[in-house]
């Protein structure tokens, strides 16, 4: 039987990449026995959607422009004195 680091390995590279089938059923067997590494891959999978719900959202913002920048810099200057 595999570790439990080796599951939540199998588990990140899923997200990315198409197990083997003696992968994934290893995985499936480990999952079956071990709450943790399921909670493990329940928590991964959710961060996946939340995260790519939120690059589907919003655009990205728009960098400030450079005086802003400088008057920022300068106040952070002029209250750490």
């Amino acid at each position: 039987m595999r570790t439990c680091k080796e599951i939540s390995t199998l588990v990140s590279e899923s997200l990315d990449r198409e197990l083997s089938l003696r992968e994934r059923m290893a995985m499936r067997v480990h999952l079956m026995m071990c709450s943790l590494c399921r909670t493990y891959s329940r928590q991964i999978g959710q961060l996946r959607s939340i995260l790519q719900g939120a690059a589907k959202a919003e655009p990205p913002p728009e960098p400030l422009p450079e005086e802003v920048r400088q008057r920022i810099r300068q106040r952070l200057s002029d209250e750490s004195r």
